[in-house]
């Protein structure tokens, strides 16, 4: 009886003694994920999980999804990691070109737009569902959301990725009594913690940002300092 290939994992046997590839070995890379964001007077709030997944395979799970793009401006990111770090990579060039050429800090409507054209452009290339927050001078706190196709909406509060689809009734019914930066992050962390006990693509920790004009703070809640809900 030949032994199995132990080396070559697309020519092994499995249990049932056919032979195929593991499904992670070919995926590409996935940020399958749950991201928030959301507005509160002068200020907002954004937060994601950090499970970055190949298919069924969790291939980081310490992974940053809100990424800088400017001094005041934010972005979650969702789809492929490939392509959404690219696009906020682009996102970024292009905004320091702005505020070298007009000597003031981008606003955050105009990182949105910019986003937008580049996911519509490339809608049938691209992986890539992106949430815009920020702080500018104009118009203050603001959210944007860019989901799979290039739409561009403002919204008080946005969601996205694959653990959105398990809280769309906790944000619903708890988004109107959400006021304060305090009431916000714990609102934030709650929702994501609902959506990381549900969904197998996210989990991991909770990164979270405010944002507002005294500047970005940054968040880390540990796994074993998430809230605990019903587990059955």
């Amino acid at each position: 009886m030949a032994c199995a290939n132990l080396l070559n994992p697309s020519t092994s046997p499995n249990m049932f003694g056919d032979s195929a590839s593991p499904d992670w070995l070919t995926a590409e890379q996935s940020t399958g994920t749950s991201i928030m964001a959301i507005e509160y007077g002068d200020g907002v709030v954004l937060g994601a999980d950090s499970r970055a997944t190949m298919g069924s395979y969790v291939s980081n799970r310490i992974s940053d999804k809100l990424t800088k793009v400017s001094e005041y401006i934010y972005c979650c990111r969702s789809g492929s990691a490939a392509d959404t770090q690219a696009i906020a990579d682009i996102v970024k060039y292009h905004l320091d070109f702005y505020s070298i050429e007009l000597g003031e800090p981008p606003l955050v409507e105009t990182a949105a737009n910019v986003f937008r054209e580049l996911c519509y452009n490339y809608r049938d290339s691209l992986s890539a569902g992106i949430i815009i927050a920020g702080w500018d001078k104009r118009k203050g706190g603001q959210v944007y959301a860019v989901p799979l196709g290039g739409m561009c909406v403002r919204q008080r509060m946005a969601i996205g990725g694959s653990g959105s689809t398990y809280v769309y009734g906790y944000v619903d019914s708890h988004v109107n009594d959400v006021k304060t930066k305090k009431e916000c992050l714990e609102f934030v962390t709650n929702t994501l913690s609902l959506a990381m006990s549900r969904d197998g693509s996210s989990g991991g920790v909770v990164r979270l940002a405010d944002i507002s004009k005294d500047g970005v703070e940054r968040f880390t809640i540990l796994g074993d300092q998430l809230p605990r809900f019903y587990e059955g």
